[in-house]
């Protein structure tokens, strides 16, 4: 597996690099931002916040522009603000210095290994729902046949809920779906995602909340939304 650490402290990434590698990964070490994001493909993306010329939420903006790489942040930053502002630019896992090695390597073998469990049935036809429309194979979504422009984790949320069109999916096991594993960091990221899509198909109808349960879709005006949930069934969904 190739693994492109971004990392500008040679202290922290000649060890990582060499403790990966012992795991049987390949590594790539680059120390900053500009040369990660001309770098080769790889299979998943370690990237620090803190670097010397563009800063990490910006190289993740640019890789997740042109690929659905999976991308876990290694950074000293814990503050929750930060670790939503980078899953929701499309970071699939957020690792906290110090870290357990041990962890990380699990963490990477999660998101590499699960990555979009929700479009697991990509080779299928394409799924419906009222006028929307999601092409699992090429990751298109089109609304009344006009584009809309969903990140990778956007999309992940609006196929696994289409699947099964006013089914109720829990807040926890959306979060397991399509991130990939067991979460251990704030829940709010979902909210975030949701009210982004909501904000992008143009009416909040299509995605309803349930309280305390968690999501569900169908055709915009069929339902009442509920958009005051987000901290209610926060603490159920934690794990």
């Amino acid at each position: 597996m190739d693994v492109l650490l971004v990392e500008d402290d040679e202290a922290i990434a000649r060890p990582l690099s060499r403790g990966l590698e012992r795991e049987g990964f390949k590594v790539t070490w680059v120390a900053t931002g500009l040369a990660a994001v001309d770098a080769a493909d790889v299979d998943v993306v370690l990237l620090d916040l803190g670097l010397p010329d563009i800063d990490g939420y910006e190289v993740c903006r640019r890789i997740r522009a042109r690929s659905d790489v999976p991308i876990v942040f290694l950074t000293a930053r814990s503050d929750e603000v930060d670790r939503v502002v980078g899953l929701e630019l499309g970071a699939d896992d957020y690792v906290v210095k110090p870290f357990g090695f041990r962890e990380l390597v699990a963490r990477i073998r999660a998101v590499t290994r699960r990555r979009s469990p929700a479009t697991a049935a990509d080779a299928g036809g394409p799924l419906h729902v009222g006028a929307l429309e999601l092409d699992r194979r090429t990751r298109r979504v089109t609304l009344g046949g006009a584009m809309v422009d969903l990140t990778p984790k956007e999309f992940d949320v609006v196929s696994l809920l289409a699947q099964d069109p006013g089914a109720v999916f829990a807040r926890q096991q959306i979060m397991e779906r399509v991130w990939g594993h067991p979460w251990y960091g704030p829940t709010k990221t979902l909210d975030v995602h949701v009210a982004s899509i909501r904000k992008k198909l143009g009416d909040p109808g299509w995605i309803e909340t349930v309280r305390g349960v968690g999501f569900r879709i169908q055709s915009a005006g069929s339902a009442a939304v509920d958009v005051a949930d987000g901290d209610a069934g926060d603490a159920g969904a934690s794990s």
